[in-house]
């Protein structure tokens, strides 16, 4: 299983920066929520972790590679990564869509193998795309697009999940649904998973670890619920959280 070493990693675009000497070491069957506000630096680090931007310091290994020296096909056999603005609408159908997940994969372009069929066909019924497989990519709405997004990046069977706001354009009962397939995946497949996102309560409930990212570079890293508290969280969000326990559940809000 794949295993990111991220070590003392600075990003700075022009004079801002957004993350300074940050440590962090990923191993299989974890979690990690990433937090922060709007302009903070999580989409970047994200795209830094697949090496589509470069470091301004320190290093990022997978598997004791460097992510820039990993060729595209073997970095994407291992890692799969949900952009925060989904996928387009393609002249495809759903299932050919979510197939493409499987190519980093597949010894052929010529023709399907019958287990890459099936693996496809498992991650539409996942997020119940299965009845929709012959349907027009653009005729689908903006939360069957995000599904859609989420079932090719779960047919791609990677070992580490990145997630970008995985929640947008859903609703509610799927935001849960959706992320408790992902994190189920995880555990059953002793992959990984970060996810980016601005919904507090979801990372809480989803991740048992955090990267939360606060001005100047700073950030704090480590177990949920040592780095989600109240202090930490109205200082990296610039206003007064606050929490309630509900339950087995912790729930944050703005004060």
């Amino acid at each position: 299983m794949a295993n990111l070493k991220i070590q003392s990693l600075s990003l700075q675009i022009e004079s801002k920066i957004l993350c300074r000497d940050l440590n962090v070491q990923i191993r299989e069957n974890e979690r990690w929520g990433l937090l922060g506000k709007n302009g903070v630096g999580k989409t970047t680090l994200l795209h830094a972790l697949i090496g589509q931007r470069r470091t301004n310091q320190g290093s990022i290994q997978l598997d004791g590679v460097s992510v820039y020296d990993l060729k595209q096909r073997e970095l994407a056999s291992k890692v799969g990564i949900l952009f925060q603005q989904g996928i387009e609408a393609l002249p495809a159908t759903v299932f050919e869509t979510v197939i493409l997940g499987r190519h980093p994969h597949t010894q052929s372009l010529l023709w399907d193998d019958p287990k890459d069929i099936q693996i496809a066909e498992n991650a539409l019924a996942a997020f119940d795309l299965d009845q929709l497989k012959e349907r027009a990519v653009d005729t689908l709405s903006g939360g069957e697009l995000q599904r859609l997004a989420l079932a090719m990046l779960l047919a791609q069977t990677p070992q580490l999940f990145l997630l970008d706001e995985p929640s947008n354009h859903l609703d509610v009962a799927f935001q849960v649904k959706l992320l408790t397939v992902l994190t189920n995946k995880v555990a059953d497949t002793s992959a990984s998973m970060i996810m980016a996102t601005h919904d507090i309560n979801l990372a809480f409930r989803f991740c048992e670890n955090i990267i939360l990212l606060l001005e100047d570079g700073e950030s704090l890293v480590g177990k949920s619920v040592d780095v989600l508290t109240e202090e930490n969280l109205s200082q990296a969000y610039g206003c007064h959280i606050r929490s309630i326990n509900s339950g087995e559940r912790r729930l944050f809000y703005p004060a």
